[in-house]
């Protein structure tokens, strides 16, 4: 099973991508505190990339903007790249199935038409 549900800031204003005819992509960084303490007794932060397709990706680049709240239910995906130098790199992003607007102008859910985004 790959679930993932995460509720966090975004970082940046979502930007959104025509990749073909009716296949919409955008990206969102989100900051997503850490439910305990470290030794110093705050909250660290982690920063997810989280990957929207088509509806979600279109409504969440038109009413969200960066330090708005969302709810992000999705699964991980990884996948590699070789840079320049020949190193390989392995990148992990969670591909958004759902998203819900916490704390924007729009406050609703939004649900990808379509699961087979690529």
């Amino acid at each position: 099973m790959n679930n993932v549900i995460l509720v966090g800031r975004i970082t940046g204003s979502p930007e959104l991508i025509e990749i073909e005819e009716g296949k919409k992509v955008t990206s969102v960084l989100l900051a997503v505190n850490r439910n305990f303490k470290n030794a110093d007794g705050l909250y660290d932060t982690d920063f997810v990339r989280c990957v929207l397709w088509n509806s979600a990706a279109t409504n969440t680049a038109e009413y969200c903007r960066a330090g708005d709240v969302i709810g992000v239910k999705g699964r991980l995906q990884t996948h590699n790249y070789e840079d320049e130098n020949g190193k390989i790199h392995y990148v992990t992003d969670v591909v958004a199935e759902r998203v819900t607007f916490l704390s924007t102008n729009k406050k609703h859910e939004i649900t990808n038409e379509s699961h087979d985004e690529r």
